[in-house]
């Protein structure tokens, strides 16, 4: 099938994007699989695999679809009525009752549920990008992946559990130590080591020199890449109970509190961990094979005039509290 995948940023991503990472390797699985696919993205994005559509701001999406086309992938909420059968992938959050398409597909189980849907696909990665890590090597660090800057990530908590152990260190991949973003912030400490933004190869070589990731989210996440990339490289996971993290770290590969204090003890004892299982676990369920054939079957349903929710999704319960509980 012909399978347009829309999105309004560039691809392919160097460092940060986890949205443009996923229909990077979505629509490059795909193309294995031998559909055709095109991209209908901005000016300056380019690919070896599939058809670069420009996007063109000033005209709507249906004039710039092409007429061979059998489904269109939006990663954003189009804005018009799709002519041809499409989906919609929800990618991230909102906290409020807006009503969402009836053809979305949420990242995670519990991202679907809070919704009121059961319509969901999990993000995969295609792990050759990676490399094979090395599960036998000396580790001497924890690391936090994520924008530092973006408070629900709560990297001030994922210092705190560090530095409650008794000689841990963490790198903080995604922030600097000093940060006016967040107000004014300068952490001091030496067993803190800031990276700044990293991405491929580097980010790549640092994930395979941890003992884990500390990811103390305050927020419901949706999914989090960072979870699947630290344990491909063989890393626990050090979490909070929101959102996805129940879903996808099960006990066996990391462990979950709102208490600074539990998470460190848990960090002290992360030699528990199988990093062999780990990584398994991550190269085996969240693989871009299996994204692409669990799109297939919701791009097969929609060109079969179904719609892939009984009604409009829409946000349960909205969040009063600005942060998830942490103590």
């Amino acid at each position: 099938m012909h399978i347009v995948i829309v999105h309004n940023t560039k691809i392919p991503v160097l460092k940060y994007g986890g949205i443009e990472r996923v229909i990077w390797y979505l629509g490059k699985a795909l193309a294995k699989k031998g559909h055709h696919i095109s991209f209908l993205v901005p000016q300056g994005s380019y690919s070896s695999f599939a058809n670069i559509i420009v996007f063109n701001p000033e005209k709507s999406f249906n004039e710039q679809i092409p007429d061979s086309a059998d489904v269109l992938h939006f990663s954003m909420l189009p804005g018009e009525n799709i002519k041809k059968p499409y989906i919609f992938t929800m990618h991230g959050n909102v906290n409020d009752a807006t009503l969402l398409d009836i053809n979305t597909i949420f990242v995670s189980k519990n991202h679907a549920a809070r919704f009121g849907s059961t319509s969901f696909v999990y993000n995969g990665m295609d792990w050759d990008d990676y490399g094979k890590p090395d599960l036998t090597n000396q580790r001497n660090r924890f690391h936090f992946l994520g924008d530092a800057a973006w408070r629900v990530k709560n990297v001030k908590g994922a210092i705190q559990s560090v530095l409650l152990t008794k000689k841990e260190e963490l790198m903080v991949l995604g922030g600097n130590r000093l940060n006016f973003r967040m107000g004014f912030r300068f952490t001091t400490g030496r067993r803190i080591h800031f990276y700044g933004m990293v991405g491929g190869a580097e980010k790549n070589h640092l994930l395979n020199q941890s003992k884990g990731l500390v990811f103390p989210v305050r927020w419901h996440e949706p999914f989090g890449i960072a979870l699947t990339e630290s344990l491909y490289f063989g890393c626990p996971v050090f979490g909070t109970p929101y959102g996805s993290l129940p879903e996808i770290i099960p006990s066996d590969v990391g462990f979950l509190s709102d208490s600074a204090t539990e998470l460190s003890k848990a960090i002290e004892d992360s030699e528990s961990y199988s990093r062999t299982r780990c990584h398994e676990y991550a190269r085996d369920v969240f693989n871009a094979e299996k994204m692409a054939e669990a799109y297939v079957e919701k791009y097969e349903k929609v060109m079969n005039g179904e719609q892939l929710n009984m009604r409009p999704p829409q946000l349960l319960s909205i969040q009063n509290e600005k942060f998830l509980s942490w103590h």
